[in-house]
């Protein structure tokens, strides 16, 4: 019997004026030191500066680009007698948006723009034209897991 703890999923409602779940998630993922209202207008204003660029509507720009960025396959540790093996496994559902918030985020703070918001446009817009740093990041989480496997049989 496990002795973890079952991780009850908190339920989260879509952002005021959006009818997305993961425009509330992406707050929540840009928000530091509990500055919410914040992290609201930088988003809000990340989704105006969309909407100049593409003539698309933002939030559906917002919502391709981080199914792009989702990874599908990753490398998990496995200790099998003595030796340490690369095990590729598939990605839960919750744990890609998780990896692809962060992957955008990480690659937005790394770029050289001078504010966040045309940073994290900009990354943003890279994600939905499948190019830019956080793609580069799952393509080589797939690269990885596509390379060990010979290890599959290790899953557990």
């Amino acid at each position: 019997m496990s002795r973890k703890k079952k991780v009850i999923h908190e339920f989260v409602l879509p952002e005021a004026g959006y009818n997305e779940e993961l425009t509330a998630k992406f707050i929540r993922y840009i928000m530091k030191q509990g500055k919410r209202i914040t992290a609201q207008r930088i988003f809000n204003s990340v989704l105006s500066e969309l909407q100049l660029k593409k003539k698309d509507d933002p939030v559906n720009v917002f919502v391709k680009a981080v199914d792009n960025v989702k990874p599908v396959l990753e490398t998990r540790s496995r200790r099998v007698g003595g030796a340490t093996y690369q095990v590729p496994v598939e990605v839960r559902e919750n744990r890609q948006i998780a990896l692809a918030f962060r992957w955008i985020l990480l690659s937005a703070r790394s770029r050289t723009e001078k504010t966040m918001v045309n940073k994290l446009a900009g990354e943003i817009l890279d994600a939905y034209e499948n190019k830019g740093n956080a793609i580069k990041k799952r393509e080589d989480t797939h690269k990885m897991a596509e390379a060990n496997r010979a290890f599959a049989h290790y899953r557990w």
